[in-house]
């Protein structure tokens, strides 16, 4: 059984309810608030192992809480999955572009947000403990250390979600080879991963930003999906 602490911000009582009792069933400590002031202090006072955000709070809003926790030495590394009752990509950026690690739409399914915050503290896991020989990848300027989990690109260091960072990594370690978007799910997050498609270009739009002009180097193959190109 699970021992974690999740924290679960959202202003519909309801939807508390129902995120307390499964998850707390599937043996996760559960602490609720009902607003994004509130979920800033807890967040800091706490220190979850996950949180599970709503985007539109009263007061501050989901975005803004993220921004929060990710600027905080001691909680920016927390997981955090944004909820929103929207699914225009704009409101799914926002949510990546500040730091949450994955989305999910209203009404969405107990069993697949439980798949969901399990694969993320999988991987927490992973980056607290990673194995003692891990090589660093170091491409087109690019130097990923598995290690620190850490990224440079041109000397400059770089501010990555868990998921930028392992869907970086994956593509570096197999430059040339084109991948599926269902394909790089299953490396990242595993083969059963319950995530649409469309999270996979959310989530590389934003790495091409942070990469400025080293982004260009993740091509997009029409019809197929992604590759990060050879070595030049």
């Amino acid at each position: 059984m699970a021992h974690e602490t999740i924290l679960v911000v959202d202003d519909e009582h309801d939807i508390l309810e129902l995120l307390k009792y499964n998850l707390e069933r599937e043996g996760y400590s559960v602490i609720t608030v009902e607003t994004g002031e509130a979920a800033a202090a807890t967040a800091a006072a706490k220190q979850p192992d996950l949180i599970i955000l709503d985007l539109m709070l009263p007061g501050i809003d989901g975005v803004e809480v993220c921004k929060r926790i990710r600027s905080r030495d001691e909680v920016k590394d927390i997981p955090i999955i944004m909820l929103t009752a929207k699914s225009e990509d704009s409101d799914v950026i926002s949510g990546l572009e500040v730091g949450a690690d994955d989305y999910m739409t209203k009404p969405f399914s107990p069993k697949v947000l439980v798949a969901r915050i399990r694969a993320l503290l999988r991987r927490k896991q992973l980056k607290e403990f990673p194995p003692r020989e891990e090589p660093v990848i170091t491409i087109h300027d690019i130097v990923i250390d598995t290690i620190r989990h850490e990224v440079k690109c041109s000397d400059v260091s770089l501010d990555l979600s868990v998921t930028e960072f392992s869907i970086l990594e994956f593509l570096a370690r197999n430059p040339g080879w084109v991948f599926s978007r269902s394909q790089i799910i299953g490396a990242v997050k595993g083969e059963d991963y319950p995530v649409t498609e469309r999270s996979v270009d959310v989530q590389i739009l934003g790495l091409r930003k942070k990469l400025k002009a080293k982004g260009d180097y993740i091509e997009t193959v029409r019809g197929v999906g992604y590759r990060m190109k050879e070595r030049v």
